[in-house]
Parts: C-alpha cells; sequence; structure tokens
C-alpha cells in the first residue's frame, strides 16, 4: 500500500484530443512518466473503458472517471483532465449512448477499498454543478489543486483511510 499523492504533475489542462482513447492514453503516459503507475496501465485502463463505461453526465458538466486494477499502479493518485474541447465517453452503464465530457479524473488506486472511498467523494462532488464549472474556469494548475484538494479533503487522504 502506497502512500496517496496529488501533486501539480497529474493536472493536465486544457488537454487536446480526437477521442476518449486518446485522451487516456495521454493521461496515462503522464502518469508513468512520473513513475505513479507501470506501463500495463495504459492498455488496462483503455480496455476497461471499452468494456466498463465511466462517462457521468452530471448537472451542466459532464465528466469521466476511469479507473482500473490496483496491479497496475505504482503510487496512489488521480490525475485530473481538463479538456480543450468536449470529448464523447460512453454513459457508465450503457452500451454506445456517450456524453460530451469536460473533466475527466482518472484514479490510480493500489487498493481496491480506497477506490471505492475516492468514487463516493468524487460522485457526491459531481453532483454540485457550480464545482465542477468553476473548475474549468480555473486557469492555474496551482488553483485546481487546492479546490480539489480542500473539497475531496485530500490532505486527509493517507493510504486509502481518512485520518
Amino acid at each position: 500500500m502506497s502512500e496517496f499523492r496529488f501533486n501539480e504533475e497529474v493536472i493536465l489542462m486544457n488537454l487536446e484530443a480526437a477521442d476518449y482513447t486518446e485522451v487516456l492514453q495521454q493521461m496515462g503516459e503522464n502518469l508513468v512518466k512520473h513513475h505513479y503507475v507501470k506501463d500495463s496501465f495504459i492498455p488496462a485502463i483503455i480496455e476497461r473503458e471499452q468494456e466498463f463505461a465511466t462517462g457521468l453526465p452530471t448537472a451542466g458538466v459532464s465528466v469521466a472517471i476511469p479507473h482500473t486494477d490496483a496491479v497496475h499502479v505504482n503510487q496512489k493518485t488521480i490525475s485530473i483532465a481538463t479538456l480543450k474541447n468536449p470529448v464523447d465517453f460512453v454513459i457508465m452503464g450503457e452500451v454506445s449512448e456517450t456524453t460530451p465530457v469536460q473533466i475527466v479524473f482518472m484514479l490510480a488506486m493500489d487498493e481496491p477499498h480506497s477506490q471505492l472511498e475516492l468514487l463516493q467523494d468524487l460522485m457526491k462532488i459531481f453532483q454540485e454543478g457550480t464545482f465542477l464549472d468553476q473548475l474549468l474556469q480555473t486557469d492555474s494548475v496551482l488553483e485546481l489543486k487546492k479546490q480539489v484538494t480542500e473539497k475531496l479533503n485530500l490532505s486527509d487522504f493517507k493510504g486509502g483511510e481518512r485520518l
């Protein structure tokens, strides 16, 4: 079990991509580059997204929460990307219906229970449309990190357990 880390290097702003696989590829490559995940993470997260879609049409701003098995993770983190232009992701629980995603929250968790806890916390903030709008309007990586850290209480999130 690793410590949870959330640094500026895992935040990508105005990411340009033609489709969801390109979004996942770029975000995954960034996590590999910074040693958060193994090389196997990228094909695993793309395959999982194809089998179990993660697009969520939330109030105002659609999001996606791609994640995959813990075996591909070196260091627990959440990577966030704001997209320059919306990218269609298949809606969670659907076969082909899509939603135009503008923010992606990619989870890299090395234990299933910590992934579940973080997913639950994310679902709470997704219900607040104004918060997601604020993230899209933010033009600073440091400001986005601060907003997400405060909203998710990430400073208290150590090793998958709240302190």
